[in-house]
């Protein structure tokens, strides 16, 4: 059963309750906090992007640079650099952006989302390669090229490069092969437990240098701009933890681990975003980060009551 881990405190008065499942690893992968369900398969949305490019790195795909790589595992805001990131990418390997198979979007970022929509309704605004998974889908397509397999349908769970990303999975984090979910993008997802998912991330912070492991946790840990965005919760995280390496899920999942392979996940039932940058910041602290300002800012966002700060969110004191 689940557990109460963060809490919204108005004018005093305790308001919401966020409740949910974590785990904490030690160096030797067992764990020190086990709160709520963390042996039952969760879908770890987008926290399985790092592993799809192990997946593809292990298949030969080859990026130009680390910034390629990390837009291979981003959920990206569709800013700028993003979009010619992704663009990059497809020219390299001949593709349009309508052989992307991920579903048309607006970029999240709200700057960027304003200009996309700048004299056009929502309908002509949507591209496929803002969609937040553009970058992962056309490492995928490049994938494919690569191996020979077809690039039409590369959605379907029975396609050779899906079958290659479920073996990657079962096999960084032991988790027993099980019923696959689809995704917000429409690939399939693997469902792991958190106490699987978390021993995958300190599996990739721990290997050996040009292990595919540790060339995607480098380039995600060289460009957090890349997988999130401005303001992004895995951008202001791993600025704020020198060698961090984290991923966000929808709906509530986040993973990472520390260079020394100490780490973590966890799924908050509701899914609700404003739980997130609290629990993981307590999270650190409990595994002993060296705590800074800016942890401290993010552990601790306002509730506003008529343009002033009224109250807190944050983790239960004393949950961890």
């Amino acid at each position: 059963m689940s557990v109460e881990l963060v809490e919204v405190v108005r004018s005093g008065f305790r308001e919401c309750v966020h409740r949910g499942s974590l785990v904490i690893l030690d160096t030797d992968g067992e764990p020190v906090v086990a709160l709520g369900e963390v042996h039952l398969p969760i879908f770890p949305r987008s926290t399985n992007k790092p592993m799809q490019a192990i997946a593809l790195l292990r298949n030969g795909f080859e990026p130009v640079d680390d910034a390629e790589l990390a837009i291979a595992t981003a959920s990206h805001y569709g800013e700028p650099d993003h979009v010619a990131l992704v663009q990059r990418l497809l020219d390299r390997f001949g593709f349009a952006e309508k052989q992307l198979e991920c579903p048309p979007d607006l970029p999240a970022d709200e700057s960027a989302r304003a200009v996309a929509l700048a004299g056009r309704d929502r309908a002509e605004a949507e591209r496929r390669i803002y969609m937040n998974c553009s970058g992962k889908h056309a490492a995928m397509l490049a994938t494919c090229v690569i191996n020979g397999w077809p690039t039409a349908g590369y959605l379907d769970a029975a396609h050779p490069l899906q079958r290659a990303v479920v073996d990657t999975i079962t096999d960084i984090t032991g988790e027993p092969e099980s019923d696959l979910g689809i995704d917000g993008c429409g690939l399939p997802i693997v469902p792991v437990a958190l106490v699987n998912l978390a021993r995958a991330y300190a599996a990739l912070a721990t290997a050996p240098p040009e292990a595919p492991e540790r060339r995607v946790a480098d380039a995600i840990r060289a460009h957090p701009r890349v997988i999130s965005g401005t303001a992004g919760p895995d951008l202001l995280t791993m600025r704020a933890t020198p060698g961090l390496v984290c991923k966000i899920g929808a709906d509530g999942v986040h993973a990472g681990a520390l260079p020394d392979g100490r780490a973590f996940a966890y799924k908050i039932d509701d899914g609700h975003d404003r739980a997130r940058m609290p629990l993981t910041q307590a999270i650190l602290q409990r595994m002993g980060v060296a705590w800074t300002a800016e942890h401290a800012a993010l552990a601790a966002p306002a509730v506003l009551g008529g343009g002033a700060r009224v109250g807190i969110v944050r983790a239960i004191p004393g949950v961890l």
